[in-house]
């Protein structure tokens, strides 16, 4: 019983949970959008296997703690979005990304609640605000960055996000306004795409150091 309580944690359900939902929407993708049914059967068996992982150890954890399912409830919209843009072979559409951003954030909440630590709101809104706003950003830098409409939306986004976050805590002005004059700065001048990830990794680090120092 005791080993089973090391196993059956959040992060190894959670991480079971996502493996087995990207191969289901994977499957659900390639079923429609490719020719060649082995490609969308390769991810069944991972998937089930993923499914009944996510089970042996979630049973458990939400039979300790019922209130999971009223987590899991809330994340249900969010993933049928995601689900859908699968189904229809958009994974890349603006709101899929936008819908996905969500439950991961939230999870935020429900190991804080988990660890004793009551619901952290202002950290897992100050994580929704970057990561919402990383959505669109990446996009002016790769597939749409010709559309002018974009950065606008970008940049729109991050001003009202340095604005949102240093309500959350002054100290956050400092990281969010440098995701603010990334966004506006550096869209069409040509960065390539590994220094693009390794932007955001720094600005993901930056985030977690602040949150770290003043919650």
């Amino acid at each position: 019983m005791a080993s089973a309580s090391i196993v059956s944690t959040p992060s190894s359900v959670t991480s079971a949970g996502y493996v087995a939902l990207c191969h289901g929407q994977q499957w659900l993708r390639l079923r429609r959008a490719s020719r060649r049914p082995a490609a969308a059967r390769r991810h069944v068996r991972p998937g089930l296997v993923f499914a009944a992982v996510f089970l042996v150890l979630g049973i458990p954890l939400a039979v300790r703690h019922p209130w999971l399912l009223l987590a899991a409830a809330a994340c249900g919209p969010f993933v049928a979005v995601n689900t859908l843009y699968a189904r229809v072979n958009r994974e890349r559409a603006l709101p899929n990304g936008l819908a996905a951003v969500v439950p991961a954030c939230g999870m935020l909440l429900v190991a804080g609640r988990l660890g004793g630590a009551g619901l952290p709101w202002a950290p897992a809104a100050a994580c929704l605000l970057y990561f919402w706003g990383t959505v669109p950003y990446v996009k002016t830098m790769i597939r749409e960055r010709r559309s002018a409409g974009y950065r606008r939306a970008s940049a729109a986004h991050h001003a009202v996000a340095l604005v949102a976050a240093t309500l959350l805590s002054p100290w956050l002005a400092l990281p969010f306004a440098g995701y603010l004059a990334r966004a506006v700065a550096l869209p069409g001048r040509g960065v390539k795409v590994p220094v693009v990830g390794a932007v955001e990794i720094a600005g993901s680090a930056a985030l977690l150091l602040t949150l770290l120092l003043v919650f």
